[in-house]
């Protein structure tokens, strides 16, 4: 795969020196190369505790704190809600 580096900065609005072009290329090719070889992870490996790329389990929690505990940290609260700055006119 051939990396545009001019083309990528003008999409980012990037201003880079046409020195640095080639360094950024060869940069971005090595890590583009570094993801492409990264293993191919399927679920029962993910799971799997032996596994040392194993992904653990997410558990949602739910309940762990009342409104009121929550709102007792908070710098300013009206009406149970959070006061923040005005951020639009």
């Amino acid at each position: 795969m051939k990396i545009d580096i001019k083309h990528i900065a003008k999409l980012a609005r990037l201003r880079i020196d046409e020195q640095k072009f080639e360094k950024f290329e060869k940069d971005m090719q090595s890590i583009v190369d570094m993801i492409e070889n990264l293993p191919d992870i399927n679920e029962e490996l993910a799971l799997d505790k032996e596994n040392p790329m194993a992904l653990r389990k997410d558990k949602a929690v739910t309940n762990k704190f009342t409104r009121e505990e929550l709102l007792k940290n908070a710098p300013q609260v009206q009406a149970g809600c959070l006061v923040v700055p005005k951020t639009v006119e």
